[in-house]
């Protein structure tokens, strides 16, 4: 195992690179740039001349692309640009004074923290009700979880979340309307702070989590329902139940446990886009998250945090995917990866 998990994260340098080099090259390609406009007026071509010359916008696309990848000292080059394999992902074009490694350390953590709790908001209401559909079969429970299921998949975030926002926030004014409950500094570097653990913190969270989470919910439902449906008619279940075992221990054991394969198989991609924070759902609740600064800059062309958004939600893809096959020896004994 051991073996297979350095092979993977080595197999992982070469996916990061690629990733970091089209987005790079992709964005570059769009028209317009980010100094075309300041504000509703734009800046005469000398200034946006002498803007491009300062970040290097005006070298060949090859030499802007080392530059961000080694940084401008071991090209031999005058800049700001540490380089990406020190850590440095480059200062914001548009946020004058911040480094996207900044931006990214204040928005991540809220990111993550939506991110996660809706994940656990998904796992909490996917797997019990399309156990309880598949164990119930062509009953009025499992046709309700299924009609429930369909609704909330066909539902997009764009019209949920104001729904949410009308109802629960303005009419019954149960729940705040905008904004995150949490502020830096962040315990561990992405956990709220104690006295910031409270009441007011959870009201802030429960529309956005819910908005973001009952997707992902109603699609992990549907997969553990056709994936129990189908592991409960195999012959070693049959085995379990003529030994005289307990049917609550059938299913929890024997069935669920085979039953989770094909739900962790999209678990890692979904936990990667749920921490990376869904960008819809952060701008239309005012939450100051790394999606949010991913929509607006690329309105505003900030390349660097395109980039440097971009890269971090493919580590975290890469992660999730490695702990995915990684569970999937513990769930299935016969996966082996040596």
């Amino acid at each position: 195992m051991l073996r297979y998990i350095i092979r993977r994260i080595l197999q992982f340098i070469p996916v990061l690179l690629a990733v970091t080099f089209f987005t790079f090259v992709l964005m570059r390609a769009i028209p317009g740039g980010p100094f075309d406009f300041a504000g509703d007026k734009s800046l005469p071509p000398q200034v946006v001349a002498n803007l491009e010359a300062k970040y290097h916008l005006d070298w060949p696309m090859w030499k802007q692309f080392l530059s961000y990848v080694v940084g401008d000292e071991l090209l031999g080059e005058e800049g700001s640009s540490i380089g990406l394999i020190k850590g440095d992902l480059g200062p914001s074009l548009r946020y004058r004074g911040q480094s996207v490694n900044e931006i990214i350390k204040t928005t991540l953590p809220i990111s993550a923290q939506l991110g996660f709790m809706s994940l656990l908001l998904a796992l909490f209401i996917g797997i019990p009700t399309g156990t309880i559909a598949a164990l119930k079969q062509n009953t009025w429970m499992d046709y309700t979880s299924t009609f429930a299921a369909v609704v909330f998949l066909s539902i997009p975030n764009l019209v949920l979340a104001p729904i949410l926002i009308w109802i629960f926030a303005l009419k019954l004014e149960w729940f705040p309307v905008a904004t995150w409950g949490s502020k830096p500094p962040y315990l561990f570097g992405f956990l709220p702070a104690l006295d910031q653990f409270n009441l007011d913190y959870f009201k802030h969270a429960a529309l956005p989590v819910f908005a973001l989470g009952t997707s992902s919910a109603a699609g992990i439902a549907r997969l553990t329902r056709a994936s129990l449906l189908q592991v409960i008619n195999e012959d070693y279940i049959r085995t379990a139940r003529s030994k005289g075992l307990r049917e609550q221990t059938v299913i929890a054991v024997h069935a669920l446990k085979n039953s989770m394969i094909p739900v962790i198989t999209i678990l890692g991609p979904a936990f990667a886009a749920l921490v990376t924070g869904t960008f819809v759902v952060e701008m239309i609740f005012g939450i100051n998250g790394m999606g949010k600064h991913f929509v607006a800059s690329i309105g505003n062309r900030d390349y660097p945090i395109i980039t440097g958004v971009t890269l971090i939600y493919a580590v975290v893809l890469v992660i999730a995917n490695l702990l995915v096959d990684i569970t999937y020896a513990w769930l299935d004994p016969r996966i082996r990866f040596d």
